[in-house]
């Protein structure tokens, strides 16, 4: 159930049953020639919601506008500091444990998320007692097999074929145009040292990669493979999520 969707008795029956909630959060950036600039919202929101399906559980509005200050270089972008998304975090997360939310769940598709986001959590956590948990869709080995199996090393870091297959499956194609070729390989170790997004500046990041893909052969993407990504993350989610209310105590992981 979509909180946004729902009807405040509704939400009030949910609580008498269940405290936890579903909190997707993504962003507004670019994705490549081929990839749409709300791709990483777009991949948080479709599995959040599926797997919510499968768990029974309540799912938040999806945090669009994070942090993205590296591809400011490339039009559509939106992007705000850490310190205003952690904000905004902090107060979301206020508004629903003052309503009785007790277990919260990150579901992400954007890796600059995940720094605030553990800092607000584990803040929030001190202070109140909760039980916090931060994932990204693609944590799980069932569907990084898949992502192995259908792009191998040009699933690359940024604009990967993975989440362009998702939103495919789930709305809007956009022909590869210019990414039929692939991108330039990136050398050993790249995906580790830049890993939480870390892409340096904007217009030195552009310079590096000027079409906007780190690595990532989006045009290997198709819609069929986004129906099995979606798939295989939503049941391990769901089950991530059961995991997550079965267990006692306040903790933040």
């Amino acid at each position: 159930m979509r909180l946004d969707l729902a009807t405040w008795p509704e939400v009030e029956a949910y609580l008498g049953r269940s405290g936890g909630i579903v909190v997707p959060a993504g962003s507004t950036e670019q994705h490549g020639p081929m990839g749409l600039i709300g791709t990483d919202t777009i991949c948080a929101e479709r599995v959040a919601t599926a797997a919510a399906d499968l768990a029974g559980a309540m799912v938040a509005p999806t945090l669009a506008y994070t942090p993205a200050p590296f591809n400011m270089a490339f039009p559509g972008t939106i992007s705000v500091s850490e310190s205003l998304f952690e904000k905004l975090v902090t107060e979301i997360l206020g508004g629903l444990a003052s309503h009785g939310f007790d277990r919260f769940y990150f579901l992400n598709g954007h890796g600059a998320n995940l720094a605030p986001l553990a800092r607000v959590s584990a803040e929030f956590r001190e202070e109140r007692g909760t039980r916090i948990r931060i994932r990204s869709w693609w944590d799980f080995e069932t569907v990084n097999a898949l992502r192995r199996e259908y792009y191998g090393e040009w699933e690359g870091m940024h604009a990967t074929p993975s989440e362009v297959a998702i939103t495919q499956a789930t709305g809007r194609i956009v022909p590869p145009g210019d990414a039929a070729s692939p991108p330039e390989r990136l050398p050993p170790g790249y995906v580790e040292r830049h890993a939480g997004d870390r892409h340096g500046p904007p217009a030195e990041h552009r310079r590096r990669f000027p079409d906007g893909r780190v690595g990532s052969h989006s045009a290997l993407a198709a819609p069929e493979h986004g129906t099995s990504l979606l798939r295989a993350a939503a049941a391990a989610v769901a089950e991530d999520y059961a995991r997550l209310m079965a267990e006692q105590g306040a903790a933040l992981d």
